[in-house]
């Protein structure tokens, strides 16, 4: 992969520039409505609704890193006609300028695209992950992820890989749900 005709320091530094300026700014973070439970015929009567495109189909996951406190809920809705697209998609959560930087990147990234092409995307990333350091060997795969190939760094450090994959882990399951939602 190009490094820009820049030294490994000009690299890291300008890296750790678009991860802190993303995790500032995220993209697709809401607040969600917690879910309430209900016995049918409950005193309470309280009903907890959540706004749906009628075409989608909804998934959600929650994920937590007990390693740094990190957690993650990530919403999704994925068309119901093929190919599977993901209408919509969002989170909310705390964390790390890591995680939140991720998340905001994979937003940008997954919006809008065939669940085929968002596994893709993901399966890019976890390569990059992988690396320790190295990059990705494949400049169409560096491509494909944009931005998020600034994460490159981070997977030299295993205690922040998690960070990262963190909202990935949570868009791979709430797709999951979404999916087996759909057909039964």
């Amino acid at each position: 992969m190009s490094d820009f005709g820049m030294s490994d320091d000009d690299l890291q530094q300008m890296y750790q520039e678009v991860i802190l300026d993303a995790s500032k700014h995220p993209h697709g973070k809401e607040s969600f409505a917690v879910d309430v439970t209900q016995e049918e015929g409950g005193a309470s009567g309280d009903t907890t609704v959540r706004a749906s495109h009628e075409y989608c189909t909804p998934g959600e996951s929650h994920q937590f890193n007990p390693t740094c406190g990190d957690q993650v809920t990530v919403h999704v809705e994925v068309s119901d006609k093929e190919p599977r697209r993901i209408e919509r998609l969002v989170w909310d959560g705390s964390g790390c300028s890591i995680s939140t930087a991720s998340l905001s990147m994979m937003v940008d990234l997954v919006d809008g695209k065939s669940v085929d092409e968002a596994m893709r995307l993901e399966s890019i990333f976890q390569k990059l992950m992988k690396s320790r350091g190295a990059g990705l060997d494949d400049d169409t795969d560096a491509e494909a992820i944009g931005d998020a190939v600034v994460f490159q760094g981070v997977s030299k450090y295993p205690m922040r890989i998690k960070c990262a994959l963190l909202g990935w882990a949570g868009l791979k399951d709430s797709l999951a749900k979404a999916l087996a939602a759909d057909k039964g």
